[in-house]
């Protein structure tokens, strides 16, 4: 072939263009070292970068089989430059090690003495490391683990923690997988399974799984491998009660081992369900209820929705590293760079399957994905052209243009359970009076909250307008339809996490649709084209139509 270099190497990023007739197996090949860039037509573009190498070098793939798979599935030849450059990239990884010596306690030992002279002499360390013990090695304190991590990452040479964990205080956990209290015989998925041992031979790190595939289950028999004392943290409180009704339906733990620690609760027990929102909240200043992480003796640490952590949670983390962590999310990406954070400190990426893997197993549904692009009139258009740049999304995002195409796609799909999400809450009342709706956002009480998602569970409702907290954590199994108006601008994890609310499996094996309702000409169509590159890595096509074809003629008019 002729054309290239199919490899652009800028900023220590590498764009790698794909053109190959088995997409599936391409992007299967690639997506353990690479992240999907953009994808037009049947040429993909894909980002290399060094924690995509490194976090493949984690997770027990090596440099030799990356090469094969950027030679095997490339547009044009690689240059041996390049391809030389991410084997040396991903043979950074662990040639420093933190580890635990008989004599001296935690140690930053080198596999290759002149990268350990190299990074002793950093000011980035300074404070981090103890004296010298030989050549290889130097006295490192417990409680700079973490931080160091971080640093050498920075550094570019991410240390492997092989130092260990503590047990915590053990307590027993079982999976009732005979069922309890009446309830079906079940078992582990083999996915499952898979990244409980991955996890647990790692020690501490992320599991990646869809929305859907039962993230739950993995944390119950993670812990139930621990059989210690855990504190799960969570999203939001309706989160944390979903935990709770599954770890009592599925492990042989009761209700009076498990407590709720929340806006509405404070109990410690043997696990423990705390929401981010209270550990991160400040009285005169002070994170008072950060203490949590030291009030019992804990053996596990579960991050729901690690992709979410807050930067507090981020910097007790880094003092937390002999426990074990479990990280559990169904995309690692991050729009503030933290990635490397979560690579550090919770631990690198130990068990990610492909969205259609899991699909075509029947564990969760097809899914087709459509944008549906609508004309702005002359006068939403020209206030529009004349807006301040910052202003730009909200007023094409918002457009009650919008308004007719949503009720028409609901017309489309009668009967079906379907959410209308967005993230803006004026343009979320406007759709819930205009489809006579209720409306879920982060006022909405969480007894509210319940009463409605329990009405939608039994079909009492059949449509809910529901705001950013819809996002995340929400089990609505019923739910086959999504209807998106507006996002967090170009946010990747986000159209995952709202794709992920309508893939639990149906009971009659029908498909899911997932709507993004997108205004053309305007920054909305970019945000949207960007907001769709995760899930167009794990194989989701986006096909686009025109608002007419969904409205019919005449086109409707809103006053």
């Amino acid at each position: 072939m002729s054309g290239g270099p199919l490899i652009v190497q800028s900023d220590k990023t590498l764009l790698l263009e794909i053109d190959h007739p088995d997409a599936q197996s391409c992007r299967m090949a690639i997506a353990p070292f690479a992240e999907l860039e953009r994808s037009p037509e049947h040429v993909h573009t894909y980002r290399l970068t060094p924690l995509g190498l490194w976090n493949a070098r984690a997770a027990g793939h090596d440099a030799e089989g990356v090469v094969d798979a950027l030679i095997k599935y490339s547009r044009y030849p690689v240059p041996h430059a390049l391809l030389v450059d991410v084997a040396e990239t991903m043979d950074r990884y662990g040639r420093l090690q933190l580890a635990n010596d008989p004599a001296h306690g935690l140690v930053l030992r080198a596999l290759d003495r002149v990268v350990l002279v190299e990074v002793a002499k950093s000011k980035k360390l300074a404070g981090m490391l103890g004296n010298r013990i030989d050549d290889d090695t130097i006295a490192v304190h417990p409680s700079e683990r973490g931080r160091l991590k971080q640093a050498l990452l920075k550094l570019g040479w991410p240390a492997e923690d092989l130092a260990g964990y503590v047990d915590g205080e053990a307590h027993p956990i079982e999976l009732a997988e005979a069922g309890k209290d009446g309830g079906k015989p079940w078992t582990l998925r083999s996915y499952q399974r898979e990244a409980v041992e991955a996890f647990w031979a790692g020690g501490s790190g992320v599991v990646v799984l869809p929305c859907g595939a039962g993230k739950t289950l993995v944390g119950a028999a993670a812990m139930a491998e621990a059989k210690a004392t855990t504190l799960i943290l969570v999203t939001n409180t309706v989160a944390g009660r979903q935990w709770k009704r599954e770890l009592i339906a599925r492990t042989s733990l009761t209700e009076e081992e498990i407590g709720e620690y929340s806006g509405e609760r404070k109990e410690i027990r043997p696990v423990t369900i705390a929401t981010y929102q209270v550990l991160t909240s400040r009285r005169g200043g002070a994170f008072t209820h950060l203490d949590l992480f030291g009030a019992r003796d804990w053996g596990l640490v579960v991050y729901d929705e690690v992709h979410l952590l807050p930067a507090p949670i981020f910097r007790f983390t880094a003092d937390l590293q002999a426990r074990r962590r479990l990280g559990l999310t169904a995309t690692l990406v991050r729009e503030d760079g933290r990635e490397g954070d979560v690579f550090s400190l919770i631990g690198p990426k130990r068990y990610d399957a492909p969205w259609k893997d899991i699909e075509s197993q029947g564990w969760i549904a097809p899914a087709e994905c459509v944008e549906v692009r609508v004309t702005l009139t002359d006068a939403e258009r020209m206030a529009y052209a004349t807006a301040e740049a910052e202003e730009r999304y909200r007023m094409a995002a918002t457009a009650r243009t919008k308004l007719p195409v949503v009720r028409a796609l609901l017309d489309r799909h009668p009967g079906e359970q379907t959410l209308v999400i967005g993230a803006y809450i004026d343009q979320l009342h406007q759709l819930g009076e205009y489809l006579d709706a209720p409306i879920v956002q982060g006022s909405t009480t969480n007894k509210e909250r319940e009463r409605l998602f329990d009405a939608f569970r039994t079909g009492e409702i059949r449509t809910l307008v529901i705001s950013k907290v819809g996002n995340f954590s929400i089990d609505l199994p019923e739910a086959a339809v999504a209807i998106q108006v507006s996002g967090t601008f170009g946010s990747r994890q986000e159209e995952a996490q709202r794709l992920g609310r309508v893939l639990r499996p149906k009971a009659d094996g029908r498909q899911a649709h997932f709507y993004s309702v997108v205004s053309r000409d305007t920054i909305d169509t970019e945000y949207a084209a960007h907001r769709q590159r995760f899930l167009a890595e794990q194989g989701y096509a986006y096909t686009i139509v025109d608002a007419d074809d969904v409205l019919g003629p005449p086109l409707p008019t809103v006053d």
